[in-house]
């Protein structure tokens, strides 16, 4: 048998929008009915569920308009990836991202490991108390050239990037898009429990260091053992090793950065900013930068033009991830998959149920990749099912944690992982055989601590007490 040969990202998202159509002929299409609540979101309403009277046949048809819908649906992450890409080409045209890398090789250089540490914790940390995500694409071709420069690869760069990314989302303290959105549907003080996820949070990021330093170990020992040695460096075969000085325009632009990257912070966590303020945010900074650097007009526009076109096939593939989850919906049947795979947790113990509501969490995932979104529509029947088991509702929102952030790292709907990947340079098959080791070891110690804290009442101290109605049965 000839060697097997994964796909083109492309082909594989494609496929899978096909096989999405396909299964809203197959799978019986149903909705639970919708509450509005005060924060204006809406979230189902438990043992509403209903099949619909006409199933409705996805053709094919509907399938091609989807993807320019899907496109115009997931437009705020394409153009920012976009922006960012031709931001960042001014950056590196005025030296200063080679004179960053020249400074850190001088402190790193010999200690690969400390600063693969350093990006998984510090990403993880991020994730966990405000939320950042899309916020990392500016880091992955500065982090690209770093490994490239420490005789490492491109893999190395997204593995603690996204690693940091996953662990941070899924250990999360006070992540206000999915732990306080949680605790708020489970009706549970906003904030409980934190003493658990602090005491878990090194442990898990300790995970994602090894892992990825344990890869790159490899690497430094034999170029070939590369997962992405037959693939070229997204930034060129170049071997220039003759960093310019860390001059004083440089060191204002980076200080610009910083500030800016301060400024996004606070604009998320004060007044609600997403990509379309983060994306302002990154052009002011790239006109700060002209006028550090003094560089010509003319010459900054061929830049910017160059960075977004390098990031052109990155935009495709995030509209095209977009396009399976949008499919799902527009045939109906995304509610009928939350309904059936809630179903055989009532008949099982409440420790193997617990995991049964992490694993459930992690295939939601894959066709709600928003943290909040999945929160909504998943936690208004978890509650009531964890009720009817007496599995404390902290837990359930533990179980959502875990499922919701660890799965960010390698389900393809997830724009923010397509993004990353792509500015990098590495295929979705090269990433999933990367991170599915990963993944397991994530899901097992996750599991563990499920288990662990269903038998020591993990939340019975802030658990509601129930009414007759809180413990109805999920329909």
């Amino acid at each position: 048998m000839g060697k097997f040969k994964v796909p083109h990202t492309l082909t594989l998202l494609f496929s899978m929008m096909v096989l999405a159509m396909i299964a809203t002929w197959i799978v019986p299409q149903g909705s639970f009915e919708m509450q509005t609540l005060e924060s204006g979101r809406q979230a189902v309403v438990p043992g509403t569920f209903t099949l619909a009277e006409d199933k409705n046949y996805m053709t094919p048809w509907q399938l091609l308009t989807a993807i320019p819908r899907a496109f115009a649906s997931a437009q705020d992450v394409i153009f920012f990836v976009m922006i960012l890409g031709g931001v960042l080409s001014i950056a590196r045209a005025t030296g200063t991202v080679d004179a960053l890398i020249g400074r850190m090789l001088e402190r790193f250089g010999d200690k690969p490991q400390i600063l693969i540490f350093m990006v998984v914790f510090c990403f993880a940390m991020a994730s966990s108390f405000i939320g950042t995500a899309g916020e990392y694409i500016p880091f992955v071709l500065i982090l690209v050239a770093l490994c490239k420069a420490m005789r490492l690869d491109a893999m190395t760069a997204v593995g603690m990037t996204i690693a940091g990314y996953g662990i941070g989302y899924g250990i999360s303290a006070v992540n206000p898009f999915t732990v306080l959105i949680a605790q708020q549907i489970a009706e549970i003080p906003p904030m409980s429990g934190n003493w658990l996820r602090f005491a878990i949070f090194l442990p898990f990021v300790l995970i994602g260091f090894h892992h990825v330093w344990s890869y790159a170990k490899k690497v430094l020992a034999d170029p070939a053992n590369s997962m992405v040695a037959d693939l070229p460096c997204p930034l060129g075969d170049s071997k220039a090793v003759d960093y310019p000085k860390l001059a004083l325009k440089h060191k204002l632009i980076l200080a610009s950065f910083v500030a800016t990257i301060g400024l996004v912070a606070y604009g998320i966590k004060a007044h609600g900013w997403y990509l379309y303020e983060l994306s302002a945010c990154f052009i002011a900074w790239g006109l700060l930068t002209i006028v550090i650097s003094r560089l010509e007009a003319d010459i900054a526009a061929k830049k910017f033009i160059d960075g977004a076109m390098e990031l052109t096939t990155t935009a495709i593939l995030i509209g095209v991830a977009r396009g399976i989850s949008l499919v799902m919906e527009d045939g109906q049947i995304l509610h009928s998959l939350v309904h059936g795979m809630s179903l055989p947790l009532s008949y099982v113990g409440a420790e193997v149920a617990v995991v049964g509501m992490l694993i459930i969490q992690t295939l939601l995932n894959f066709f709600i990749p928003s943290g909040s979104g999945q929160a909504f529509v998943t936690m208004p029947l978890m509650v009531p099912l964890a009720d009817l088991l007496e599995i404390p509702r902290q837990v359930a929102v533990l179980a959502y944690q875990f499922g919701d952030g660890f799965s960010n790292m390698i389900i393809p709907t997830n724009a923010i992982l397509m993004g990353i990947i792509g500015i990098a340079g590495v295929p979705y098959g090269h990433w999933v055989r990367f991170c599915l080791p990963l993944m397991a070891k994530l899901m097992l110690a996750a599991s563990l601590v499920l288990v662990l804290a269903v038998f020591f009442g993990y939340g019975n101290d802030v658990q509601p007490t129930l009414t007759q109605n809180s413990t109805t049965a999920v329909n």
